[in-house]
């Protein structure tokens, strides 16, 4: 016989480890080559010049030079316009 109550199977007791997404270099900042400037999940932000992507879509300076966030208007494959935000590196 059992001494001690049955515990029971909790289900929501798991939890996923954060996965740190966002801005990392703002507007204005110096950055190296290298550096990363934003954790995206899906190009929310597009690369613009001297600026590239990586494969879980994270954006990354390819030159030494500024941040500078652009505002541009993209045509989606509809044909209609969007406004997107472009990181570039000058």
């Amino acid at each position: 016989m059992a001494h001690r109550k049955a515990g029971g199977s909790a289900k929501s007791l798991r939890d996923s480890k954060p996965k740190y997404l966002g801005i990392k270099r703002g507007n204005g900042s110096a950055v190296r080559t290298g550096e990363i400037l934003v954790r995206q999940r899906g190009l929310k932000i597009l690369p613009g010049s001297k600026v590239s992507v990586g494969n879980d879509h994270t954006l990354f300076a390819m030159q030494d030079g500024t941040v500078r966030f652009t505002a541009t208007r993209k045509t989606n494959f509809t044909g209609k316009t969007k406004n997107r935000v472009v990181a570039n590196v000058e």
